[in-house]
């Protein structure tokens, strides 16, 4: 065969191998995902603003100024949020298009090898084996080593076989590559595009609450004064806590139960298999009976089926669908369930570091007017991160009369950490932090005229003092 030849083979055999590989790319899934995700908070956060709006009507009708921040101000933390998550898209997808990339060389090379390989076992395999065979048939040599020549061109055809098989799944890699790469390049445009977007909503929003300040500030400095001001406000978080403490059980007891319930049906999955391989053992045991009384003083050898070399790997049937349970809880149901073990946050009492760097200006049990204060105030700058003292899950993210931007977590064993007064919450209802996370931005939001923290600790609905358990 000529070169030319061999050529044109091995291209009619690699437009085989690619078959139907080429297909349109896939559209990007992140959309999907953040609609999913969206849905799956919709209950809880149905929840916790019934909750909010019962506190609500326990109040006065009398309006507060800074109410009239609360949508700039809720704005501001929802772009702010959004652009930080935004950023932390982009710089994962990044990292996956660079893997990607990589990935694609490391791909062309091995095809490059592959198609080189195969050219020449095509090439021998025409001018070479053709002939052997001629020659064998007429040869008239010893039929032994015709046999052992014939299963010498067998083991040739098969490595041939599997070259193309692996050629083929490398390409079919190649598209899935192309379509996942063209996946990450829409998913980066769509970032920027959000990031755009909120660019602009975050300066819209600033300039409306500058613009709303200055219009409040005697206002404002007035019902910072009143007296009853700071009471009320202390039995609103009151009512809060003692609100999501209720709400925090109910949801470890719908988790407790979920979890019995896979249990069990893990359990009863694990007795059907049993009970399945019990059977299918009874049966070889009376075969073998069987075949030992027809056939008497022989052992009888069970062999497993002779595997094809040609014949394509056997695919595992397809899992029956699961249909959903139900009786199943839903995730609003357990979204707040406690994340953290019991004891956990007891055993660093004394350990944690402050959640923001500056000076501890107000500390617990100070006086405050005619009141005294809950908790502590931390003067620091705008913007300047807020970190979780210690690890636990979100349970309220909203904005709040008196508190502005406010964030609690909850650490099991009813010990919660309460974050006021800050320009953006980087967390949602329902996620999971670690000791030292980011969860929020420190501000003035809620009225307040120095930007920092304001920042309790509270066991059992009550607040403590945390200065034995913070290193401020």
């Amino acid at each position: 065969m000529s070169k030319g030849a061999s050529r044109a083979l091995c291209c009619f055999v690699l437009a085989l191998a690619v078959g139907g590989a080429q297909g349109a790319a896939r559209p990007t899934e992140r959309s999907k995902q953040k609609a999913a995700a969206e849905a799956s908070r919709a209950g809880i956060q149905q929840k916790l603003q019934a909750l909010k709006k019962d506190i609500s009507r326990t109040e006065s009708e009398k309006e507060n100024a800074a109410d009239t921040l609360a949508e700039s101000e809720e704005a501001i933390s929802d772009a702010n949020r959004a652009l930080r998550e935004l950023a932390g898209e982009q710089q994962d997808t990044n990292a996956k298009l660079r893997q990607l990339d990589a990935e694609r060389e490391k791909l062309a090379a091995t095809i490059d090898a592959q198609k080189q390989q195969l050219t020449r076992l095509l090439r021998q395999h025409y001018v070479a084996g053709n002939e052997d065979r001629i020659k064998l048939l007429l040869s008239g040599d010893n039929p032994n080593r015709i046999n052992r020549d014939l299963q010498l061109m067998a083991y040739l055809s098969q490595a041939q076989a599997r070259l193309l098989a692996s050629l083929r799944g490398n390409l079919a890699a190649v598209e899935t590559n192309r379509e996942q790469a063209q996946n990450a390049k829409d998913e980066l445009e769509e970032i920027a595009e959000e990031q755009t977007q909120q660019k602009a909503v975050l300066e819209k929003e600033k300039a409306k609450r500058k613009a709303l300040l200055g219009s409040l500030s005697q206002q404002l400095a007035a019902q910072r004064k009143e007296a009853g001001n700071l009471a009320r406000d202390e039995q609103r978080m009151s009512a809060l806590v003692d609100n999501l403490s209720k709400l925090i059980r109910q949801q470890a007891e719908a988790a407790a139960a979920e979890q019995r319930r896979l249990a069990a049906v893990a359990a009863a999955k694990a007795k059907a298999e049993a009970e399945a391989k019990a059977l299918a053992d009874a049966r070889r045991k009376a075969e073998r009976e069987r075949l030992a009384k027809e056939h008497p003083g022989t052992k009888p050898v069970f062999k497993p089926d002779p595997i094809d070399a040609d014949e394509p790997p056997k695919v595992a049937a397809k899992p029956a669908e699961v249909k959903p349970d139900p009786a199943a809880a839903k995730p609003a149901d357990i979204a707040l369930a406690p994340a953290a073990p019991e004891g956990a946050f007891a055993s660093l009492k004394g350990q944690m570091r402050s959640p923001v760097a500056g000076k501890l200006a107000a500390r617990f049990g100070a006086k405050r007017g005619e009141a005294s204060w809950k908790g502590v105030f931390i003067q620091a700058a705008e913007g300047a991160d807020v970190r979780a003292v210690a690890a636990g899950r979100v349970v309220f993210a909203k904005w709040m009369r008196g508190f502005g931007n406010l964030i609690i977590v909850d650490h099991g064993s009813q010990y919660l950490s309460i974050y006021g007064n800050n320009q953006a919450l980087l967390k949602r209802e329902g996620e999971t932090v670690k000791g030292g996370d980011p969860i929020a931005s420190a501000g003035n939001t809620g009225g307040r005229e120095e930007s920092g923290l304001y920042f309790e600790l509270r066991h059992l609905g009550q607040a403590f003092d945390p200065a034995g358990w913070i290193k401020f």
